[in-house]
């Protein structure tokens, strides 16, 4: 089956948002935990929440992405910045159990000069002080473009990561199509030959959830901008081997694309024609 949808907005609750995924005819979904561009999260609504879970469960929702917002840089110079993440993410994990055993993604953060090294171990110490071996969501590290000082451009700077993580049931990656193709993953002309990559660096069975994203920028371009559909350099025919591939066809595919709910709607009815059971 195709899990298919698109970032969606909880600010009328979560039992709208699943309401709106419906009426995409999507069956999985991403939101935000918080404002993207600041801290303020939306009070806990239980019994919110709880209908979410119903209409997930009734219309065979896969597992939803959350995702942290913008603003968090765990591997900043600034200690104060450091402290931020780990206090933001640490409550989104704690909020995220009235939604249990679903997934978290965030950008593993910009290391601003101080060298890779150093941002990959702020990361993963991170990491080690908020997970929990009660939690149910499994987090995840988003491939990135590589755009100045962000760590995550490579799958080896990933594993780096993951490998220092004390609680390895309670980590994984999203793979972003933009983002690994701007670093310079061709997907393109040889997604088979960049799943053997990951597979042989990190695993497959650490791949829970793909960021379906054309892109607006060239191959290795490290610009990191998002395009609809069939618009950009990736191209329709690489998404539908995306969406199509064996080895990823099973995960669900999030829509991140600079469109309203109505383009969101045509690129999900577009994914499933190109979608072979």
């Amino acid at each position: 089956m195709l899990y298919i949808g698109c970032h969606l907005s909880v600010s009328n609750g979560y039992k709208a948002m699943a309401e709106e995924a419906l009426k995409l005819d999507a069956n999985t979904l991403q939101f935000f935990t918080r404002n993207p561009r600041g801290s303020k999260a939306k009070e806990i609504d239980e019994k919110d929440c709880n209908s979410f879970l119903e209409i997930a469960d009734k219309n065979n929702f896969s597992k939803v992405v959350a995702h942290a917002p913008y603003t968090l840089n765990p591997c900043s110079p600034d200690e104060r910045t450091r402290e931020f993440a780990i206090e933001v993410m640490a409550d989104d994990l704690m909020r995220l159990e009235y939604l249990p055993n679903n997934h978290y993604d965030f950008h593993p953060g910009s290391h601003v000069k101080q060298g890779v090294d150093a941002g990959i171990e702020y990361t993963a110490n991170m990491l080690n002080e908020i997970l929990k071996p009660e939690q149910s969501t499994i987090v995840l590290l988003e491939t990135m473009a590589g755009k100045g000082t962000e760590i995550g451009k490579t799958f080896q700077e990933l594993k780096q990561i993951l490998d220092r993580v004390e609680l390895q049931e309670k980590i994984g990656v999203c793979f972003d199509t933009c983002h690994v193709y701007d670093a310079g993953y061709d997907i393109v002309n040889d997604l088979d030959g960049v799943l053997e990559e990951f597979d042989r660096i990190i695993g497959l069975d650490k791949l829970y959830a793909v960021h379906l994203n054309d892109s607006k920028n060239p191959f290795g371009s490290h610009k990191d901008r998002h395009e609809k559909i069939g618009e950009g350099y990736i191209g329709i025919d690489a998404i539908a081997r995306v969406v199509n591939h064996p080895r990823l066809k099973h995960l669900p595919f999030i829509l991140e694309t600079p469109n309203d709910l109505q383009g969101y709607a045509e690129e999900i009815k577009l994914i499933r024609s190109l979608y072979s059971e």
